[in-house]
């Protein structure tokens, strides 16, 4: 919950005509310079971006500070419940530092610092620890706002079908939208959605089980027990939230004997990693996502304190659940060698990433290319959860597997989740968002810059205005 108020909206306001400043002084966005494209009549969208959470503000504002302007953002969600952070995220704070510049373009007025000093203070932000949630969704939605990016909440994607040449977006709607280039920025779950363990009978939804990132009426727990299984942060800070609304139980139950103890994903957390990634060999990637694979990352500090100044919480290290189903009355989990109950179940397991799953390409999913496809790890080094992961282009969109897949599948830019194998974690984590919409962007650029080339030549040619009139050496025609 946001836990700061507002000193003055005069404070930003004149933060607000600092970045416009900042802006113009840039010359920042550029004019539009794609040439229209119209088929039957209609101008064709330059690029639909799916998703106006982080990764969609990234995307849309790196292509409009390129000129590229001719774009829609399509958002399911309403405004300002856009991403995890103030519906599914349960967390009191980000997992990253307070210092993390956000989507600013590199432009300091545009960073979060800038705009939380601008609306709370300089001595507000010497004194915050970590970015609240809801305080992380105001700034999003301030960079819509300051960016005046083209969104359009309430509309889902449904279905994205190959049009020759072009790309055919179905809408929850019903309506139809052509595109020469589609960014998917659709978040952790964007890429095959939410993992369910095989050994969780499915009957026990919805009234005896939930999957962690997806809502929850805690107070219809109130007085109950709770299973959770993981030992992620989500488990934690389901098992914390349950408790804090009145649950009288929170039991974890954890495969491992001990928690990680290393955050190896804040070590990566830099230039060299987001930028310099996928400029290594496939082996090298290869060895790098199974070492990150392997050691997990552990849950923040503060959500294990947190978890256990709470009366109810308690942990099971070592005790994998062999299954869970429904029982007489409530949940009963197999524990290998003996059983438990409870009134409900909470999972906690993470997501996965499944192709076959995006319910959006499935007119493309059996032609996209795999890590599978690309590289065979040597013996002791295969993942099959990982090989499953897209080998994407270094713009991250999709490759083809085979030589049926259709051309337009290139179209396809997927900045989620799914770009973790071929680009590290810069399209999932906070730290690289910036690296990942310079990287979308840039291929977009250099894609329609090559494909209207004759265009941008003529307009070169017809380009008349005469340098030296006024001067001596003016020759008039």
């Amino acid at each position: 919950m946001n836990q700061t108020t507002r000193i003055t909206p005069q404070g930003l306001a004149r933060h607000e005509a600092q970045v416009a400043r900042d802006l113009e002084m840039l010359n920042l966005p550029p004019r539009d310079w794609v040439p229209p494209l119209n088929r039957d009549g209609v101008r064709v969208l330059d690029v639909v971006v799916i998703g106006a959470g982080m990764n969609g503000i990234a995307a849309a504002g790196a292509l409009i500070f390129k000129g590229i302007r001719n774009i829609a953002v399509l958002e399911e969600s309403a405004r300002g419940q856009e991403g995890p952070w103030v519906t599914t995220a349960r967390m009191d704070t980000l997992r990253s530092p307070k210092t993390l510049p956000g989507p600013c373009f590199g432009t300091p007025s545009l960073t979060f610092r800038a705009w939380y000093e601008a609306s709370f203070g300089a001595e507000a932000w010497a004194g915050l620890y970590k970015i609240h949630n809801a305080t992380w969704q105001d700034y999003l939605g301030w960079l819509q706002r300051v960016l005046r990016l083209p969104i359009e909440h309430g509309v889902r994607v449904t279905r994205i079908s190959p049009a020759d040449g072009l790309l055919r977006l179905t809408l929850s709607d019903g309506r139809k939208l052509l595109a020469r280039r589609v960014v998917m920025a659709t978040g952790r779950a964007g890429a095959g959605g939410l993992h369910m363990p095989g050994f969780v009978a499915p009957d026990l939804f919805p009234d005896l089980a939930a999957l962690a990132p997806t809502p929850i009426d805690f107070a219809a727990l109130r007085g109950k027990s709770i299973g959770l299984i993981g030992g992620g942060a989500s488990a934690w800070d389901n098992a914390a939230t349950a408790l804090e609304q009145g649950a009288a139980e929170a039991h974890l139950y954890v495969r491992r004997a001990t928690l990680p103890q290393i955050n190896k994903g804040r070590g990566s957390a830099g230039p060299g990693f987001h930028m310099g990634w996928d400029a290594l060999s496939l082996e090298q990637r290869w060895d790098l996502v199974v070492y990150m694979h392997d050691a997990q990352a552990p849950p923040p500090h503060e959500t294990v304190k947190r978890a256990l100044k709470l009366p109810g919480f308690h942990i099971h290290l070592a005790t994998p659940v062999h299954a869970a189903r429904r029982g007489a009355s409530g949940v009963v989990l197999e524990l290998g060698g003996r059983e438990v109950s409870h009134d409900f179940l909470i999972i906690g397991t993470g997501f996965v990433v499944d192709m076959d799953r995006v319910p959006e390409l499935v007119d493309f999913a059996p032609h996209i290319a795999r890590w599978q496809d690309a590289y065979t790890p040597p013996p002791g080094k295969a993942r099959p959860e990982m090989a499953a992961f897209p080998h994407l282009g270094p713009g991250l969109e999709l490759q083809p597997r085979d030589a049926g897949a259709p051309p337009e599948l290139g179209l396809i830019h997927l900045m989620n989740y799914g770009a973790h194998a071929t680009h590290g974690g810069i399209a999932s984590d906070i730290p690289g968002v910036v690296v990942a919409g310079e990287k979308v962007s840039t291929a977009i650029l250099r894609h329609f810059f090559r494909a209207e080339i004759g265009a941008l030549r003529r307009e070169l040619e017809a380009f008349d205005e005469p340098e030296l009139e006024g001067t001596p050496f003016f020759v008039p025609r």
